[in-house]
């Protein structure tokens, strides 16, 4: 399903094979010979999203940007089943495995590989060739890599990383920051109202 959303609809190579469950909307760009299976969502809130050539987006993978975040994604990358990016830029020849999460800000450098249930943090750079091993989390810059046992250690880095601050604009001090973030997202995403599905 592919739609127009604020006002500019996908662009998809003729090359590219779109499963008919996959949805596609807004600033979309896919190159020639990419395929994306069933129960993908590739979404715009406001941001570009290019996919370059024979990259393979799995099932129910999601990949968004936002207007702060553009995602840029290269050549021969694979995201796989249920991953997601969201405001990154990924290099060329990039493994995604199952469940990862590449958050906003991030940037995954050529030929690397972002292992089963591994996180790429806010504003993280992975250099070219980095592994990040199955469920361990890549967060800071320059990045750590750690075991998910050591959470305290991921908390300070991603701390100082400010993911309210970046991603929403609010401060995690706010008392009520929960009501102001969900208040204030929710009137963003209701922009999907008047969405015009154009396959």
């Amino acid at each position: 399903m592919r739609f127009e959303h604020l006002g500019v609809e996908p662009r998809i190579h003729p090359d590219a094979v779109i499963a008919a469950t996959a949805v596609v909307s807004g600033d979309v760009e896919i190159g020639p010979d990419c395929q994306v299976l069933h129960g993908a969502v590739i979404t715009s809130e406001g941001g570009p999203i290019t996919l370059g050539h024979d990259v393979i987006v799995m099932e129910n993978a999601l990949i968004r940007a936002t207007a702060t975040n553009p995602v840029h994604i290269g050549d021969h990358v694979l995201v796989g089943p249920m991953a997601s990016v969201s405001g990154a830029t990924i290099d060329d020849e990039v493994f995604l495995a199952t469940g990862t999460r590449v958050f906003n800000g991030a940037r995954v450098g050529a030929r690397s590989e972002v292992r089963i249930n591994a996180v790429v943090h806010l504003r993280t750079t992975l250099p070219p060739e980095t592994t990040v091993p199955i469920g361990w989390v890549a967060v800071g810059e320059p990045p750590q890599i750690l075991s998910p046992d050591r959470h305290e250690e991921i908390w300070d880095a991603q701390r100082e990383l400010d993911f309210p601050g970046y991603v929403f604009g609010l401060d995690r001090s706010t008392p009520d920051l929960m009501v102001q973030l969900t208040e204030r997202y929710g009137r963003s995403l209701a922009r999907h109202v008047d969405d015009l599905r154009v396959d």
